[in-house]
């Protein structure tokens, strides 16, 4: 459920181009008596709008309020697949983003997302167009590589290596899941071989465990995920609880994440989520009670000790703005940024604030 893949083409304008300051809002004023928090917190770098100006005031907004910023997207395989040497690549589409958010003093989290976020079932989608698959192996040593690049070039401190991924084993076929497996325990492989120092997660979906996108309705669990990627130093999770029926932050179950764990200690980070805004399909929503969410999401946090909170967009989606076609499901996920697409503050700004001036235990 993750990648607003129409989106996230947007890097590729950015292209070094990202050198000036936007003005933006005032940052959080300084925390009043609040108990700290365990949780860094972090947001997404996908832009309302297709549009360096817009990009840049993101970034600007969210170097305020945050303490770490997130690349999650499908790997650039058109390029990768004629031939396209990855450093040339990075130089053309990352280079000049990673500068200009390194330059917030954020930390990096990139998911170098495997199969396709929006249908878990199926490949990424340039991998489809080009009639390709994960499965081959020319396309994994080109993941590994384009992995392997990133990783030197930007050092970011978390690297995902595979995305989801029990959603990904319901809905995909065996052969796909295997190579996801594969082509995720050959790059953790080459990164530690490279002495690359990056915390390496692989995420789960929450609801999907808890049956509530899959399985019937009966909780799943993720043993078969924690035995097929022990080499996972982080446990990332992906949670939209407003799709999975939940109609209001406090009836999400108060072991919605612990429950998971099965009693066990491991670090986790809330890598993607959000609760949308506004109704949209079968949800039904509203700014109230978005906002409610966050606090909800605090309590869940603080239940598995988590070391990070990112929400996946920080301003709603303009998706007139982006080019189409758009998949379907797309709708579900444009308003949930804490501003709208004209950086206009919602109430959920003022929650994600206040929790952000609680002091971070480092």
């Amino acid at each position: 459920m993750t990648g607003l893949r129409a989106c996230l083409m947007l890097f590729g304008l950015l292209a070094g181009a990202v050198t000036a300051r936007a003005a933006g809002t005032a940052a959080p004023p300084p925390a009043a008596a609040e108990p700290p928090r365990l949780w860094a917190m972090g947001f997404g770098l996908v832009p309302p709008r297709p549009q360096v100006a817009a990009a840049v005031r993101a970034i600007d907004l969210i170097g305020q309020r945050a303490e770490i910023a997130a690349i999650h997207e499908e790997l650039p395989w058109k390029d990768l697949l004629a031939g396209m040497d990855a450093d040339a690549i990075l130089d053309r589409d990352k280079a000049g983003l990673v500068k200009y958010v390194r330059s917030k003093g954020l930390k990096l989290y990139v998911m170098a997302d495997p199969t396709d976020g929006l249908s878990r079932g199926q490949e990424a989608p340039q991998l489809r167009a080009l009639g390709r698959s994960l499965g081959e192996p020319s396309v994994q040593q080109a993941y590994r590589r384009y992995v392997a690049a990133f990783a030197r070039r930007f050092r970011p401190e978390y690297i995902g290596v595979a995305a989801e991924t029990n959603l990904v084993r319901q809905m995909a076929s065996p052969a796909l899941y295997a190579a996801v497996r594969r082509v995720a325990r050959d790059t953790a492989e080459d990164l530690r071989a490279a002495g690359n120092a990056a915390q390496l997660v692989v995420s789960v979906q929450v609801d999907a465990a808890w049956g509530r996108l899959a399985s019937g309705g009966r909780y799943a669990g993720i043993e078969q995920d924690l035995a097929d990627f022990p080499f996972a130093d982080v446990l990332g999770l992906s949670a939209y609880p407003y799709l999975a029926s939940y109609p209001t932050p406090e009836e999400v179950p108060d072991d919605y994440f612990s429950r998971l764990l099965a009693g066990r200690r491991l670090p986790v980070m809330v890598v993607e989520g959000g609760w949308t805004s506004s109704s949209a399909g079968p949800v039904r929503s509203s700014p109230a009670l978005q906002a409610r969410y966050f606090a909800r999401l605090a309590q869940l946090a603080d239940s598995v000790r988590a070391q990070a909170v990112i929400q996946l967009v920080f301003a709603d989606i303009d998706l007139g703005s982006f080019p189409g076609p758009h998949p379907a499901i797309l709708p579900l996920f444009t308003r949930i940024g804490v501003v709208d697409a004209d950086f206009r503050p919602k109430p959920a700004l003022a929650e994600w604030d206040r929790l952000f001036r609680r002091r971070l235990l480092r």
